[in-house]
């Protein structure tokens, strides 16, 4: 189960240290040295978002020297890290990044990697802090992560007021659908759940997987829509033969 990060770009001052004035150099001023950690840190996770976490260390590194307490620097390695599977590195640069400066999308992303350490109560504690940040744009995401972390901390009630919360933000969020599809069919509440299904599959352009195949098959039973059902179930056979939802799908035949 994956959660949201975000990557992030810096929009200002990539170019001030490339720019001289007369003989002087810029790197010499507090705006040229600034501009050029920067340019070095959008480099990096330019290498970063292209799969090159090596090539990424290398103006980190740099930026890092120009600034040794820089949040997006120390933000960038750790997702870098993380990407490496070098969780003690990855743990050590986000603490870096939160002592000098804490905002949601730091927090959410450090909140993710605690998850994916299966750390949920500190993972919780740190989507909690993130979704304080009234005006940060990708709030929804946070909800939808604090709800996922609140299903692996066995509190569903919780999840589901998170991932109600989630969709008043964005209400086009295929994950969050699906969740709550499922969560009502477990409360047998079917016709809420059949109206969450229906808007993942609209929204997410009908793609689906083994668990969403199973709930959909569940739902067509449950509402005679014999059709659907037998569709649906021979996608699962078709493409995720060897799953345990496909398991589960033939177990409830008997």
């Amino acid at each position: 189960m994956l959660l949201r990060t975000t990557m992030f770009l810096l929009l200002g001052g990539l170019l001030s240290a490339c720019v001289s004035t007369g003989h002087q150099d810029p790197m010499k001023t507090s705006e040229g040295r600034d501009g050029a950690r920067d340019a070095y840190i959008q480099l990096g996770i330019g290498y970063l978002q292209k799969g090159s976490t090596e090539q990424a260390k290398v103006p980190l590194k740099k930026a890092l020297e120009l600034d040794g307490s820089n949040a997006d620097a120390h933000a960038a390695l750790a997702l870098v890290f993380q990407t490496e599977k070098e969780p003690k590195l990855a743990d050590e640069h986000y603490r870096k990044a939160l002592s000098a400066r804490s905002d949601a999308r730091i927090l959410n992303n450090y909140g993710s990697f605690l998850f994916e350490q299966q750390r949920y109560a500190e993972a919780y504690a740190r989507f909690q802090q993130a979704a304080e940040d009234n005006l940060y744009p990708e709030r929804s995401r946070v909800y939808e992560n604090l709800g996922l972390t609140s299903l692996r901390l066995q509190q569903r009630p919780q999840a589901q007021e998170h991932f109600d919360k989630s969709l008043r933000l964005n209400r086009n969020q295929p994950r969050v659908l699906l969740e709550m599809a499922q969560l009502s069919w477990e409360d047998r509440q079917y016709v809420p759940s059949r109206g969450y299904y229906e808007r993942f599959l609209t929204v997410g352009k009908g793609a689906q997987d083994a668990r969403s195949l199973l709930l959909g098959i569940r739902l067509a039973k449950v509402f005679e829509d014999h059709d659907r059902a037998s569709n649906y179930a021979m996608q699962l056979r078709r493409l995720y033969p060897g799953t345990p939802e496909y398991q589960q799908y033939l177990a409830e035949q008997k």
